[in-house]
């Protein structure tokens, strides 16, 4: 739905999250309205909750993203959370990673609508060219992509030491981190932290899981004995 046409209470959130960029935030609900589900990128009954559910949902996780970061989507799908991150937070160097071929155009017709300077690399976190191209990155994202022991192993090589992973994550968030917790320091990451997102704006905020990359020590070469 329009922002005109949704309830009060989400239009004063996109007004707050989306600023000045609102008309924005409104135009890429728009197109995900009228191409979202003919081209497999939300399910059908999504259509009518796109604000609070998805793009509000993402972009208030700009709370946790330093001023001028350098943010790696991965698994952008239809864009999320990354297109709502780069309307609310122009200060940020956003790259949305997609393997697919069909939502790579979507994703490149929304940038070029929505004149978003956003870069779009189709590929996977795992995958070593990617890696090199976009490691180092302050911020790597991730939405409904997959488990937690999974995502540490694919997004943290893609974090700068000390940077962070942020996984939008539901209720089932401690969960996964009591199951999960070992493959995310096999991966490199630090305790995982639980944080909510946009409880000033939404009537339900979002929850995401914060990892941080743990520096790497190289080990102390073995000195050679003398004879």
């Amino acid at each position: 739905m329009s922002l005109e046409q949704a309830a009060g209470a989400v239009r004063a959130a996109a007004e707050r999250v989306f600023g000045e960029h609102v008309d924005q935030a409104a135009g890429y609900v728009e197109l995900l309205e009228r191409h979202g589900v003919e081209r497999g990128l939300i399910g059908p009954r999504e259509v009518d909750r796109l604000w609070e559910r998805h793009v509000l949902n993402s972009a208030v996780i700009g709370e946790q993203l330093t001023q001028g970061a350098r943010v790696v989507d991965v698994g952008s799908g239809a864009g999320l959370p990354g297109v709502p991150l780069a309307i609310a937070r122009p200060d940020l160097d956003i790259v949305l990673l997609e393997p697919m071929a069909r939502r790579v155009d979507w994703l490149a017709e929304v940038a070029e609508k929505l004149e978003l300077p956003i870069t779009i690399v189709r590929g996977r976190a795992e995958e070593r060219p990617v890696r090199e191209q976009l490691g180092g990155a302050d911020i790597v994202t991730a939405r409904a992509v997959a488990p937690l022991a999974r995502l540490a192993g694919w997004c943290l090589p893609l974090v700068r030491p000390d940077g962070f992973l942020v996984a939008l994550k539901g209720a089932s968030a401690a969960d996964e981190i009591d199951r999960d917790g070992a493959a995310i320091r096999k991966a490199g990451g630090a305790d995982p932290l639980i944080v909510e997102c946009g409880a000033a704006v939404l009537e339900v905020p979002s929850t995401v899981v914060k990892i941080r990359r743990l520096p790497t020590t190289s080990k102390p070469k073995a000195r050679s004995r003398k004879r």
